[in-house]
């Protein structure tokens, strides 16, 4: 079983290069400075989302941003895995679907509904791996956006 823990400010800096690093490989065009004010609030508590640490508390080998919000579909608060990254060298181990099927037992525990993530259509192995983990494809929807 994976070491899973809820990070705190103290992590920051150990948080900081595997965001840049998940962003970096997905092709995400974000700042340093707006990563780090998006992550804080989230490290100090902030009733909007968590973040779990995955691995050593020293030398992580993942995370897993966590937000909240309310689906009267579900039956109350729901949840939105924002960003889930395990490093590269220690991939293919099944550390991913280990933390996935552990982290809606966690979630539960306090109250959440549903949990849902946002996946590239074109990503095969990515795809199983949540597969694996229970997460099932909603044809019927598609994720759309604003950004403001």
């Amino acid at each position: 079983m994976t070491a899973m823990r809820l990070a705190g400010v103290d992590d920051l800096d150990r948080l900081m290069p595997m965001v840049e690093a998940f962003h970096r490989e997905m092709g995400i065009g974000s700042d340093p400075v707006d990563r780090e004010e998006a992550l804080k609030p989230l490290l100090d508590g902030s009733p909007f989302g968590m973040i779990y640490l995955v691995g050593l508390d020293r030398a992580p080998m993942g995370y897993a941003i966590v937000t909240l919000s309310w689906a009267v579909e579900f039956g109350g608060m729901d949840a939105f895995l924002d960003e889930f990254w395990v490093r590269p060298a220690v991939r293919g181990r099944g550390i991913g679907t280990d933390i996935l099927t552990r982290l809606p037992e966690a979630l539960g525990a306090h109250g959440v509904k549903a949990i849902h993530l946002e996946v590239d259509r074109a990503d095969e192995a990515t795809r199983r791996m949540y597969n694996r983990a229970k997460f099932e494809d909603r044809e019927r929807y598609m994720l759309m956006t604003r950004k403001l």
